[in-house]
């Protein structure tokens, strides 16, 4: 049996190797906690399953469902992003769903790129900004990502040769694994440089609302001129607790969006209708269930970080997502550090260089565990672990 070069090429996804890590020593008998992946443990809230199991019992929601999005669904997130950012959004011509961001980030690629064409990806970063240009026959040039500048690409060290081929950049903030956030003019930089280079930015807006310590994140298209360069991943995954749901939308550019609905009428059936009716629920129902979930992962963060400290190792509390980065003790690799860890203590974080070569000398873990394992996990790293 013969397979495309695009599939050959493919690394393994980097998930689907942690969970075979667990499974492995699961069945061994060890009790292994993890914190490699970022799945949120809190239950979505209720009035969003209740929403879901009215809808799904209405029968006209089990027909073939609009790729454009019901109406009500589409008005649902312009509400919520004039209410959250004050950006007003068309809501015919500017938002289309997505099956989660993941869909977009990897469907996108495919809309903008020509074989030969470059995506310009943040490195560390979500590895879909790597493959999802292999899958579209382009490639993905790393855009580094240092703690010397705030985790933010140097826009301007970009070679003019990369520029040529590039068509699109990557960028996400709050960032996914570093958890850096945007507090100066990045994103004004990011438009003026996107358009000089006519490039088009997608930004991967997954965890706009976890966030700590008092800081609010920003839409990229709060930004002005935004709109006419680049849209936003909007994903209803970490901030309702709906990873499993498959819910988001692809908002900005009425063009990009356009083009975006007329690749997806050729390869699925739109989101299933109940579970748009169960997303209006969540954005138009009151917010307070986010500030909860926001408080659960900030106290996690604290006891996760003072875990950390006293093991020597050096720890900055991110102000944004549901991951701690933290650099690793002189002498590791992500890759040695992760298998002491492990080894020692049963506990999984991942390695940063499983989100790019800018990621090694780093490990990252997720903070969407219970409060009773990861407790758990942080006596057993403060006991076991021995650097």
């Amino acid at each position: 049996m013969r397979f495309s070069r695009r599939v050959q090429g493919l690394p393994p996804y980097l998930f689907a190797g942690i969970e075979r890590k667990i499974a492995e020593r699961t069945a061994a008998g060890r009790d292994v906690i993890s914190l490699g992946i970022g799945d949120p443990d809190l239950p979505t809230p209720a009035r969003v399953v209740g929403a879901l199991a009215q809808a799904a019992a209405d029968p006209t929601t089990h027909q073939y469902p609009s790729n454009q999005g019901e109406p009500a669904f589409r008005e649902a997130v312009a509400s919520f992003y004039d209410s959250r950012f004050g950006v007003a959004l068309d809501a015919a011509t500017e938002i289309v769903p997505l099956l989660g961001a993941k869909e977009g980030i990897a469907h996108v690629c495919l809309a903008l790129l020509d074989p030969g064409d470059v995506a310009l990806a943040a490195d560390p970063g979500y590895p879909v900004y790597v493959t999802g240009p292999m899958l579209a026959d382009g490639a993905a040039v790393p855009l580094p990502l240092r703690a010397a500048r705030g985790f933010q690409p140097d826009l301007e060290a970009i070679s003019g040769a990369d520029l040529k081929r590039a068509r699109m950049i990557f960028v996400s903030y709050p960032n996914n694994p570093t958890g850096a956030v945007i507090e100066d003019d990045f994103f004004a930089r990011l438009v003026a440089f996107a358009r000089a280079h006519d490039l088009v930015v997608v930004h991967d807006n997954a965890y706009a609302d976890i966030t700590y310590d008092g800081y609010v994140a920003p839409s990229f298209l709060q930004t002005p001129g935004a709109r006419e360069v680049g849209v936003e991943m909007f994903s209803l995954s970490k901030s309702y607790n709906m990873t499993g749901w498959r819910s988001g939308a692809v908002v900005g550019s009425a063009d990009l969006v356009d083009a975006f609905w007329r690749l997806k009428t050729n390869m699925d059936s739109g989101m299933f209708a109940a579970v748009q009716r169960a997303s209006v629920a969540a954005l138009t129902g009151s917010q307070q269930c986010v500030a909860d979930m926001c408080a659960v992962y900030q106290r996690r963060r604290d006891l996760l970080v003072e875990a950390l400290r006293a093991i020597g190792m050096r720890v900055t509390p991110p102000k944004g997502t549901i991951y701690l980065w933290v650099p690793v003790p002189d002498g590791y690799t992500s890759a040695s550090f992760t298998e002491q860890v492990l080894e020692q203590a049963d506990v999984v974080v991942t390695p940063g260089a499983a989100y790019g070569a800018c990621g090694e000398g780093y490990v990252r873990l997720s903070l969407t565990v219970p409060d009773d394992r990861l407790q758990e996990a942080v006596r057993r790293i403060e006991e076991r672990v021995r650097l």
